[in-house]
């Protein structure tokens, strides 16, 4: 019996290496197309990026005085904030409360009020100003409240008190 599956195994073995090799002479490669070029790293831009890729140049012009700052963060809350995993803060959701308004989900980029727009959300706040200006106000998340500390009251019907020498047990022997 040993040796009718050794055989089965060996021919087997034998059709598989058939089969792989003669698909590998029977098949024709691929051409590479006639427009096709090679690419060399020599020939990209050279330059900085970030200024490419960036927004305009804000004028100091532009910059908000501190008296409208205060006014802006009398009148917006920051409830809650999600920021992406990611440190370009490009993407998360704040939970906003406009003049004691109920708190709105907004996005990075969407209006907040007039022409605010939330710029940028990360773990130690949300920052809003111009859609392509600095920062007018800067949000902190609010602080956890205190844990509620105390003592559980003592349990009501059981006494904690050993009980008197002479009192009958509540076993029941009988």
């Amino acid at each position: 019996m040993s040796s009718r599956l050794s055989a089965l195994v060996i021919w087997a073995a034998v059709a598989a290496s058939l089969a792989y090799w003669g698909l590998r002479w029977l098949a024709q490669p691929i051409p590479v197309p006639s427009n096709a070029t090679s690419v060399s790293m020599d020939s990209g831009s050279k330059g900085d990026f970030r200024r490419l890729l960036s927004g305009p140049a804000v004028a100091a012009s532009q910059a908000i005085d501190p008296g409208a700052q205060s006014a802006l963060a009398g009148r917006i809350q920051l409830r809650g904030a999600f920021a992406s995993g990611d440190a370009s803060g490009f993407s998360g959701v704040a939970l906003l409360s406009v003049d004691g308004q109920p708190p709105r989900a907004v996005r990075v980029g969407q209006t907040v009020d007039g022409a605010m727009v939330l710029q940028r959300v990360d773990a130690s706040g949300a920052q809003i100003g111009p859609a392509d200006g600095p920062v007018a106000l800067t949000l902190p998340l609010p602080t956890l409240p205190a844990p509620a500390t105390g003592t559980l009251p003592p349990p009501t019907g059981v006494s904690t008190a050993p009980p008197p020498q002479g009192a009958p047990s509540q076993r029941d022997d009988g």
